[in-house]
């Protein structure tokens, strides 16, 4: 078996700002938005511009797990499908996914009790 490589590191330093983030958070929108961002922002450091990764490349989903979803054309390059298969990258970018996941829950239920108190 060959070693895993950990991006612990890097998820530690964005990880605030992120949390932060979310906590400001007024809308749904500006959690996917956050998500996007940071993911991106987060790669861009691991892979030091080997790779150009853009905001759309790593999107929320909100359907199903893993609640993320990795365009195929980053799938297509050696560099992350080697990285991709030997670290904890889908581990952390699933974290950062949770997150983002749970705030968005919470705000789309504060939301409608919103809508209804406002209604009343």
């Amino acid at each position: 078996m060959s070693p895993q490589i950990s991006f612990t590191k890097y998820e530690n330093e964005v990880l605030p700002d992120f949390r932060k983030k979310l906590n400001l958070a007024e809308s749904t929108e500006d959690v996917i938005n956050f998500f996007g961002q940071t993911v991106t922002e987060l790669c861009n450091s691991i892979f030091e511009g080997k790779i150009d990764i853009d905001y759309e490349d790593i999107t929320l989903i909100l359907d199903h797990e893993p609640h993320y979803k990795i365009n195929k054309r980053l799938f297509n390059s050696d560099e992350f499908t080697s990285v991709w298969d030997a670290s904890d990258l889908s581990r952390v970018i699933g974290r950062f996914a949770k997150s983002a996941m749970n705030r968005y829950k919470r705000l789309e239920k504060y939301s409608e009790t919103t809508d209804t108190k406002i209604r009343k």
